[in-house]
Formats: structure tokens, sequence, C-alpha cells
């Protein structure tokens, strides 16, 4: 009986290298098959460029120009740039003298952390200017965690303004022309303001309104669960331990308008 001869060439490549190989080209879709192959070797795993390319075209995947969508899309950019990102807006609260008054407000988009910067029935730019200061010089050290503000192309905000930012090393992204949802994140801000708070009761002045607003952004960043949070606020100790039930009491916020429930032991 003649022996079976040697086989040559080098062993097939398994089913769980073949997915990884097709998991790396699909979530990279820029990865050349050498990147992919460096990539698997810094894993511990050597194949030939030939045979990443020959697994790509068995699947229908292309090189990698042609599984590139070009740019990251906006999403991907702010989701990317979310923990060095401020997004700012203005926004009005009308007062039960049919006053309209506007607040400038700032998030931290990262932690969804936000700050009222001020409320005037008359917002100019030297106002938004000032506020802009005002903020970076309560960021102190922090301000050099951003690199972006991200904000519309209202009149109020002038070079003036972006020049306070630009100064501490922060660019400003302009949205583009009536497309609030380049803003997500504060026009949510906005809608969860209004809806929970200055649509449910009266304004009276400018005074009034600062303090309703300033007390509603420290229940936003303390009190306040965020789905993008994985239902904590911004302030809350991710390890956090079960309170006994007994000792949970309620704390009302704006005469009882809004609920928190906190640990009295």
């Amino acid at each position: 009986m003649e022996a079976e001869p040697a086989r040559t060439g080098r062993p097939p490549i398994s089913e769980e290298l073949t997915a990884l190989i097709l998991r790396l080209a699909r979530e990279n879709p820029t990865w050349a098959s050498t990147r992919i192959q460096g990539e698997l070797r810094r894993l511990g795993h050597r194949v030939g460029a030939s045979t990443i390319r020959r697994i790509l075209r068995s699947a229908s995947l292309g090189p990698a120009p042609r599984r590139s969508r070009g740019a990251p899309t906006w999403r991907e950019f702010v989701r990317a740039q979310a923990s060095g990102l401020l997004a700012a807006d203005f926004f009005h609260v009308d007062t039960d003298a049919l006053t309209r008054l506007y607040a400038f407000a700032v998030m931290e988009v990262g932690t969804r952390t936000v700050h009222i910067l001020g409320v005037t029935a008359h917002p100019t730019a030297t106002w938004a200017t000032q506020l802009s200061r005002n903020l970076l010089a309560n960021l102190a050290d922090r301000a050099a965690d951003f690199r972006y503000l991200l904000r519309d192309r209202d009149s109020r905000y002038t070079q003036a303004l972006d020049a306070v930012f630009t100064a501490d090393g922060i660019e400003i992204l302009k949205s583009a022309p009536q497309t609030p949802r380049m803003n997500a994140h504060m026009e949510r801000f906005i809608r969860s303001v209004r809806t929970e708070c200055t649509d449910r009761m009266l304004i009276h002045n400018e005074q009034h309104a600062q303090r309703v607003l300033t007390a509603y952004a420290e229940h936003y960043n303390s009190g306040r669960p965020h789905r993008a949070l994985h239902l904590r606020a911004p302030a809350d100790d991710p390890d956090v331990i079960p309170f006994p039930t007994q000792h949970i009491q309620r704390h009302d916020v704006l005469s009882g308008l809004i609920h928190e429930y906190r640990d009295t032991a």
C-alpha cells in the first residue's frame, strides 16, 4: 500500500480566523489587505495578504477604496469627538407678561453636563461674548480638554466670541444653515427643559427665569437619568450601591415641579 503524498503549502484558514478577517474588513472599511495582515500579526496570527484578498473576494468585499464610504458621517464624527466637544445654543422663554427672554446654554457633550450661561431680554453679541469668557474661566484647567465648539450661524456668534474659544485652542464648528439636527444634543436639552420645566410654570421676569433654569440645569446634571449615560446623571457615581428602600425620600425641585429621590441614611 502506497503512502499518501505529503501535503504542501500553507494549512487552511480556520473558520474562526476567516470570520475575524471579515470582521476587521467590515469594521474598518479603509483598511487594505496589508493593513489587516498587520493587525492580525499583532494579534498573533500570520496570514498572507493574498489569502486575505481571496477571503475578502469570496465574501464580496472589494478592495479598501470600494469598501470605504469616504469621510465619516456627521453622527460618527460627533460620537468620536464627544469627549472634546462643547455645543452651544440660544433658546427663548416667554414670561407671563408676554415678554420674550433668551437663554444662552452650553453643553459638554461627552458627559451631557449643561451650563446655563445667562438669561436676558436683549441678547447682544457683546453679552454672549462675555458669557463665553465666564464659561472658560469657570472651566479653568478643564478647558484644555475641549477641542471643538459646535454652534449654529446666529448673528450673536461674532468673530469676537469665536476668538474667546480659539484663543484657548478650541476650534469653531458651524452647523449647516437651517439644520438644527446637526446640534442634536443641545436641541434635545432644549426640548427637555421646555417639556419638564418652563412649559409647566409661569415665568415672571428675567431674574426668575435665571433661577428656574439654573435649578433645572442642576437637576439635569445631578438628578436626571440619561439614556446615553446608561440611565445615570452626568454627576452620578457609576459604582453606586443599592440604597435601603426605607431610607429613600423624595426631594422636591422647583417647588415640587420635579422630584428627585435620595438616600437619607
